[in-house]
């Protein structure tokens, strides 16, 4: 059965307890997990979603780990098995604690959520013990906040990224009191208006909407940059689940923030103690 086929998948992880949990696989372990998608007809059923739609769901937010390349798609069992016992997709992974090492940790290394995402390493250097770690990416890595996505076998270099949506969310949404000083749960209420307003198509409500949120977070000594902004503001865009990057590089310089929305590409220009026509005027340069 299905349900017997991930728990043989299972048996092949091996979990260390610790500051945080690392996740060990092979390619023998990905050989053993299914590279067919799992039955969802409990989810569409309740949900009244079309089967098709629930399984793409399911891949976005559950699927994308690569332990060794190539690989087929491995979804996260433990969210997955969780999700069809609920029969509801939800954020499962983070529901058992707090990365609160990991933040420690970011702090330590100098590394802003922006930089947790794309990135070029040796097997070297995401494949080593946490415990002398010159960088994050070992912890990021047998933590499951990376995973592989590609490889370049002429160079050995792979390519790792956050392995699918829930991940990204669910960092975030630990990433978010950070930045805010206590306003997090208003914060993910107005992300969830945000995301309404969006799908409507109503951009300038969505920014108002940002606006009034961000008047009502308490102002710190450290905050009078605009990287802090940039960093706040890919944290939020990046809860609604959708893409986001900064310092986009164009052919005349870069830009502070993109997003991919709903069909639409939006282009972000921060000016911190400077008029909106200062942003304009950069936006029409870049």
């Amino acid at each position: 059965s299905w349900f017997l086929s991930k728990a043989i998948c299972l048996s092949f992880a091996k979990i260390v307890q610790g500051e945080c949990n690392k996740v060990y696989f092979d390619c023998r372990a990905a050989a053993y997990l299914m590279q067919s998608y799992p039955p969802a007809h409990s989810i569409s059923n309740r949900n009244t979603q079309k089967h098709d739609e629930v399984l793409q769901q399911l891949k976005q937010n559950y699927d994308g780990y690569h332990f060794c390349w190539p690989s087929p798609d491995i979804f996260n069992p433990f969210s997955l098995l969780t999700a069809f016992a609920k029969r509801k997709i939800g954020s499962y992974w983070f529901a058992s604690g707090t990365p609160t090492y990991l933040i420690e940790m970011m702090r330590k290394f100098g590394v802003a959520p922006s930089q947790i995402g794309p990135t070029e390493a040796m097997a070297s250097a995401f494949d080593a013990p946490t415990e002398r770690m010159t960088s994050l990416i070992p912890l990021l890595y047998q933590s499951g906040y990376l995973t592989i996505k590609d490889y370049y076998e002429e160079d050995n270099i792979y390519v790792l990224d956050i392995p699918n949506k829930e991940i990204r969310i669910g960092l975030m949404e630990s990433l978010l009191p950070s930045y805010v000083q206590g306003g997090f749960n208003t914060g993910l209420v107005t992300v969830s208006k945000m995301n309404r307003l969006l799908r409507q198509d109503d951009l300038d409500g969505m920014l108002r909407l940002l606006q009034q949120y961000l008047l009502t977070i308490p102002q710190c000594d450290n905050t009078n940059y605009e990287g802090h902004y940039q960093q706040l503001l890919f944290v939020i865009f990046s809860l609604l689940g959708e893409y986001v990057d900064v310092e986009v590089r164009t052919a005349t310089g870069r830009v502070d923030m993109v997003m991919q929305a709903f069909g639409k590409l939006y282009l972000f220009e921060l000016k911190l103690n400077r008029s909106a026509a200062a942003a304009m005027q950069q936006i029409n340069l870049n």
